[in-house]
């Protein structure tokens, strides 16, 4: 595995998903998660959103949109919360989960507004 990437994804990771979440995970990984953790900060973080073809904005809307296609609640509400810290205002995610609706399915939108209210919610009780 590459040390470079790994350190980048991981600066990257602290930053999107938060530092806390980040090193909770690592804390948490076991002999068998411990490979699994590294893959996805290297490979997720590091060489995908290391990548300077798109801002942090734009991959984030783009991961709460296939998140919400793919039903993936807890990772959708992760990366929302990723969202709101790489710039991402209220309207540009709700347009986002527009088009996600559009697109695949207005259950899956129902579901991902729903999600999103959840967040708006906790993020707005946080101060």
């Amino acid at each position: 595995m590459n040390d470079e990437l790994y350190e980048r994804g991981l600066s990257i990771r602290r930053e999107v998903v938060g530092a806390e979440y980040v090193d909770r995970s690592l804390a948490n990984a076991d002999e068998f998660s411990a490979d699994f953790q590294r893959l996805v900060t290297e490979y997720c973080w590091g060489a995908g959103w290391g990548r300077e073809g798109l801002t942090r904005r734009d991959r984030s809307l783009l991961n709460l949109v296939m998140l919400g296609c793919l039903n993936r609640s807890a990772e959708f509400k992760l990366h929302l919360r990723g969202a709101l810290r790489n710039g991402c205002s209220k309207e540009e995610i709700r347009e986002a989960l527009m088009q996600l609706a559009i697109y695949a399915g207005i259950p899956a939108g129902v579901e991902a507004f729903r999600l999103a209210r959840e967040v708006f919610q906790s993020v707005e009780g946080e101060g």
